[in-house]
């Protein structure tokens, strides 16, 4: 069966969507999209009238590339002021057989949140640790065990409701219904996560537009993370302040001529641009580069500080992903501040190449991986409409927005 999930990244640059397909474990994009951001800011809705013609659009383009109605997605939050609380839960297995399966794994994560999370705050994700059966046989697994009780240990991930509850209501507004959220650094993780982290520490930075966000993950378990308010935006500013131009020519200057590093510019190639003040002036790319590399230390300095804040265990992996990191020479920045330990990985999916995607991708695959666990479909796009794609060959309480989206974890 398909397993098809449309994803929503709603940044403060630009509002992304990806659809893609599972397939046999392996992730094949279907289409994605990108259009300018608006009325969002640092990740929260500002402006739920902008935003929502920014969305709105965003779907489209995809609708016209799929040839099929998006009416359903899962989609990304930011994690300022999140919380992780380790918890526990027990159920009894009721079946007859006392085989355990995906409903005995629904029932007992629903244990292990049971009265755990205050009313301003909204559970993102429930990571778990391990299973253990009738108190005595531990296990990651239990399906298809025998047993008369299931226990577990989890990590329950929580931020205050106003991180998620702006964008669903705009995209409720849209009519959209959003099956599942995340944070973003989770989506990275799981966009790049290798078999030799199961055991390790590895902490996950994306330099975005507006914000810089940081995870920290034990054992594949997320544990800790912090929201830095800068990003890639800063250094289109620096750049317009000390020559006068706008922040698009800023931006254009920091993407496709300045370096990360001054020692990989040429002290002879110049550029010339227009100021604010419509005159042309010639700008240099050793000096620019100065501009772009100092900013980008800055941020990455800020990042390590955070890390260490964050936990005192040993770092064995940092991953470094977003937009930012897309800058010619970003890595040897990133390798200067952080040594042997950086990775800063490529995404192999064709089609968005781009790390700026890393979110969106990584969140399909935890999302699917989620669902597959208790032997659900994570599709998000209607059989009917899966078929028609293929065959044209196109190219919470329930009364709130919140509830329904807690409903939906436990009864799928």
């Amino acid at each position: 069966m398909r397993q098809i999930i449309t994803c929503l990244d709603a940044g403060s640059s630009k509002i992304k969507i990806v659809v893609a397909e599972i397939y046999k474990n392996s992730l094949h994009v279907l289409a994605c999209s990108e259009v300018k951001s608006k009325g969002i800011k640092k990740g929260i809705v500002v402006n739920p009238e902008e935003a929502s013609i920014a969305i709105k659009k965003t779907i489209t383009q995809i609708e016209t590339i799929l040839g099929i109605k998006i009416n359903k997605l899962i989609c990304l939050v930011p994690s300022y002021y999140a919380e992780y609380l380790l918890s526990e839960g027990s159920s009894t297995i009721t079946s007859e057989t006392k085989i355990i399966n995906g409903e005995d794994i629904l029932r007992v994560l629903q244990a292990s949140v049971y009265n755990k999370i205050s009313e301003n705050k909204e559970l993102i994700t429930i990571m778990p640790i391990e299973f253990w059966i009738d108190d005595k046989e531990k296990c990651k697994d239990p399906k298809e065990k025998k047993g008369k009780k299931l226990s577990a240990k989890v990590m329950l991930s929580v931020s205050p409701k106003k991180n998620a509850y702006t964008l669903l209501a705009t995209l409720e507004a849209l009519k959209i219904e959003v099956l599942d959220i995340c944070f973003g650094f989770v989506g990275d993780y799981y966009e790049f996560k290798k078999e030799e982290y199961s055991d390790k520490n590895v902490a996950v930075i994306n330099v975005g537009a507006d914000k810089t966000e940081i995870g920290i993950f034990h054992k594949n378990i997320a544990i800790a993370s912090k929201v830095l308010q800068i990003g890639g935006k800063e250094i289109d500013k620096d750049i317009s302040y000390i020559y006068n131009t706008s922040l698009i020519e800023s931006r254009n200057l920091k993407e496709n001529f300045a370096y990360a590093v001054s020692s990989s510019a040429s002290t002879s190639e110049n550029e010339v641009v227009l100021t604010k003040n419509q005159e042309n002036i010639k700008i240099n790319q050793y000096e620019v580069s100065e501009i772009v590399y100092s900013r980008i230390k800055e941020i990455l300095i800020n990042a390590k500080k955070e890390i260490n804040l964050l936990t005192k265990k040993e770092i064995s992996y940092i991953i470094i992903t977003g937009g930012t990191t897309e800058l010619m020479e970003f890595t040897e920045v990133a390798k200067e501040i952080f040594g042997k330990k950086v990775i800063i990985p490529q995404i192999n999916e064709i089609g968005v190449r781009n790390r700026k995607f890393s979110s969106a991708l990584g969140f399909i695959k935890y999302y699917y991986d989620k669902l597959n666990f208790r032997n659900k479909n994570a599709s998000t796009i209607e059989e009917t409409d899966e078929e028609d794609m293929f065959k044209t060959k196109k190219k919470i309480n329930t009364d709130n927005i919140l509830g329904k989206i807690y409903g939906y974890f436990f009864d799928n």
